[in-house]
């Protein structure tokens, strides 16, 4: 039997869900940031290496967690008819394409310092990146599978487990890195090489505690039955929505990349603006991607019972909070823009005035952009959760790099509007893929939640 919740009732839920998974996405920046912290006091060429290296490693993380992230959507539907069957193959399959993802990828660290150096990077630089590097290749396989745990549990609305693990794996980290990197306690200073080793160990961590928990707290999908066995059929659908996921997400990371090369063209002073002003906005966007997590679990769960009414309902209450969080965040950013920015800057910094000054413009821009980027990600989640992830990938994809980075480049530099103008193509990519994607789901909702979405 259908029971139709109220908007009250769906707003009481969607946060409920939002914001454990909120709360983990920041926890999970707070870890990366804690490295950037420790690896700065520790010296700027290891911190210069560390951040090379992460990149690296994340741009490879980010496009093959895409079979992970095709979990979430997956497992929540069936969920929403209980069938736990489904539950079941959906995470087996995911956990064989991580580790297959894993072997595939494996190879590329051997050859990092090379392919670092062929991208323009100096040669002692990429040199300290490496040993970071043949480290994080081995942290790829748990950390992909840690994914899948987490695309799992928040799936089946167990979201407070996610942010209790990620949180632990913060303070781990911290206390690893401080160990580990500076050589405390009796360790051996091992600098860059520290860091990722007290990565692995998090991840394995994490990878042994989830993987404990999800046989405890559902023994009803049995999850570790027969894991050797093959089903092609499950493999093939985590993997035609897994791939587009992927992409999508590549291409995402990649605007924000070519953007940062776009401002380096300008100067060093634009470049540490564009940078602070980003980690103002992603510290907004980390929270945007629990809410929009939130709508993809709570789609899909009402595709699984075939309750459209209660999946519009839904989609519209996620929607006005990213609204609502985006007008929060840019008030913010309006009002108080020079001691946003001020705290990234030392006191004594003789470039302090210019990197305000042009960090004040762009943080304008960025209060903009809190519309447009937590409205793409929302619509994005929401397409997911009806297992629509192909012709997103396709809409995202146009939107960023046909129209966003070509906008940015003749804004920025054919009208020679500088920085301002970039973020202005950076605003208009992302405006697009907002609309695009919105419409797709407004416009064919009905059609996808009976089941027959492109996968």
């Amino acid at each position: 039997m259908i029971m139709e919740r109220t908007y009250f009732e769906h707003a009481k839920k969607i946060l409920a869900l939002g914001l454990p998974l909120a709360g983990s996405q920041l926890a999970q920046f707070a870890v990366h940031m804690t490295d950037v912290i420790m690896m700065g006091w520790y010296g700027l060429d290891e911190l210069a290496a560390l951040v090379l290296a992460s990149g690296f490693w994340f741009i490879l993380f980010i496009l093959f967690a895409g079979f992970a992230f095709a979990v979430m959507p997956l497992v929540a539907t069936a969920a929403g008819r209980g069938d736990s069957t489904t539950v079941r193959r959906a995470t087996r399959m995911a956990i064989w394409l991580s580790l297959i993802s894993g072997v595939v990828i494996y190879p590329i660290f051997g050859f990092s310092d090379d392919i670092l150096v062929m991208l323009g990077q100096e040669p002692h630089i990429a040199a300290q990146a490496r040993p970071y590097l043949a480290v994080a290749g081995i942290e790829m396989f748990p950390a992909l599978i840690v994914a899948v745990f987490r695309s799992y549990f928040s799936a089946l609305e167990r979201t407070r487990v996610v942010l209790f693990a990620v949180v632990g794996a913060v303070l781990l980290n911290a206390g690893l890195n401080y160990i580990l990197i500076f050589g405390n306690f009796g360790a051996p200073e091992l600098g860059v090489l520290g860091s990722a080793i007290a990565s692995l160990i998090v991840s394995i961590c994490m990878m042994i505690v989830l993987a404990l928990y999800a046989a405890k707290a559902t023994p009803e999908n049995d999850l570790f039955r027969n894991p050797f066995n093959p089903d092609w059929a499950m493999f093939s659908t985590v993997f035609r929505m897994g791939v587009p996921i992927g992409l999508t997400s590549l291409a995402e990371v990649g605007l924000f990349n070519a953007a940062a090369l776009m401002m380096g063209w300008i100067g060093t002073e634009t470049l540490a603006a564009h940078g602070i002003v980003l980690q103002l906005t992603a510290i907004v966007f980390m929270a945007q991607i629990g809410l929009s997590q939130a709508g993809t679990i709570r789609a899909g769960n009402a595709m699984g019972r075939g309750d459209e009414a209660d999946l519009r309902k839904g989609a519209r209450v996620v929607v006005v909070m990213s609204l609502v969080m985006a007008g929060l965040a840019s008030l913010l950013f309006i009002l108080v823009p020079d001691f946003l920015i001020g705290l990234f800057i030392a006191p004594n910094e003789p470039a302090r005035d210019q990197v305000l000054a042009i960090g004040g413009t762009l943080i304008i821009l960025a209060a903009a952009q809190q519309f447009s980027d937590g409205g793409q990600v929302v619509a994005l989640s929401l397409l997911r959760g009806l297992h629509d992830t192909a012709v997103p990938m396709w809409l995202a994809s146009f939107s960023y790099w046909v129209l966003g980075l070509p906008a940015a480049y003749i804004f920025g530099f054919v009208l020679n509007w500088g920085a301002t103008g970039v973020w202005m193509g950076f605003v208009f990519g992302l405006t697009a893929a907002w609309v695009s994607m919105s419409y797709r789901f407004w416009k064919y909702k009905s059609h996808i939640s009976r089941g027959a979405g492109a996968a």
